[in-house]
């Protein structure tokens, strides 16, 4: 039978809840913006099956956590510092492997830096930032929260369909993902502030940075088609600049590897049991 997850709760201002399944080597898992712990591997047994501890936790403002207090922000500094909590109390002191997708993979890249001691190996899920933040992009996002603000789910849905602009074939898998992941918050409220604040934060200043590294990383890449939003060229780019990297992705005609849990599971186990080689 599966392990019954054990859950935690890291840090007080705000609170972040996540929790804890497996026994064996850790893993932390960071989510996407507006996303949910779920949403690194959806809900796949795959790691802990493979003999690894899984915490994985909600971010600020996301899913069952506490939404920023008053004279504190979204930005990539207070994300990294509540990881750095989360670690101290579902991990402790020793080594790890840190993946992240997105909003996740940039703040598991901003710790790296910051932290390469701690880790094992890092494992880079679908990244966008490239070292520049353009006014273009900061409109989309302006624009997403405003919608979600506004119109609520129905709204945000509405502007993923006509902004994203996804191949017609991943059309209904896309917008149907995105309702299921955006109702799972408990302060949808807090998304708004967050999708106005991630965006304008920077988790480190060049793609040269990278450069410095000197850990085993696993770099997933989308195809566009289904996937837009995470373009497979920020992804080669990652793998390119990492020193020790491995890039990995679906075959042409999948869906990202990204959603599909089992699968990206397995390859996380790999590039690990790589590792322990």
């Amino acid at each position: 039978m599966p392990e019954t997850p054990r859950p935690f709760t890291a840090g007080e201002r705000p609170a972040i809840r996540g929790e804890v399944v497996g026994e064996g080597q850790p893993i932390v898992l960071c989510h996407g913006i507006t996303a949910t712990r779920r949403y690194v591997v959806h809900g796949s047994r795959v790691l802990e099956r493979a003999g690894h501890t899984v915490v994985s936790y909600d971010a600020r403002g996301h899913g069952e956590s506490d939404p920023a207090g008053a004279e504190q922000s979204y930005a990539y500094p207070e994300l990294v510092g509540d990881l750095k909590e989360v670690v101290a109390t579902a991990v402790g002191d020793g080594p790890f492997v840190l993946a992240g997708h997105s909003m996740g993979a940039h703040t598991a890249v901003a710790y790296a830096l910051r932290h390469p001691e701690r880790l094992r190996g890092i494992v880079v899920i679908g990244p966008t930032y490239t070292g520049e933040i353009t006014a273009e992009t900061l409109a989309y996002w302006d624009g997403l929260a405003a919608a979600l603000a506004g119109d609520g789910v129905d709204g945000f849905v509405d502007y993923i369909d006509r902004h994203q602009q996804a191949d017609p074939a991943w059309r209904d898998s896309v917008l149907r993902f995105t309702r299921e992941r955006i109702l799972r918050h408990r302060h949808p409220e807090a998304l708004v502030d967050a999708l106005h604040a991630v965006p304008r934060s920077r988790p480190f200043e060049a793609m040269a940075e990278l450069e410095s590294l000197e850990l085993p990383a696993l770099v997933v890449a989308s195809n566009d088609a289904a996937d837009p939003g995470h373009p497979r060229r920020v992804a080669e780019a990652y793998a390119e600049r990492l020193p020790q990297a491995q890039l990995t992705g679906e075959a042409e005609g999948e869906s990202p590897l990204a959603w599909q849990g089992g699968k990206l599971s397995r390859e996380i186990a790999a590039f690990c049991a790589e590792l322990g080689a």
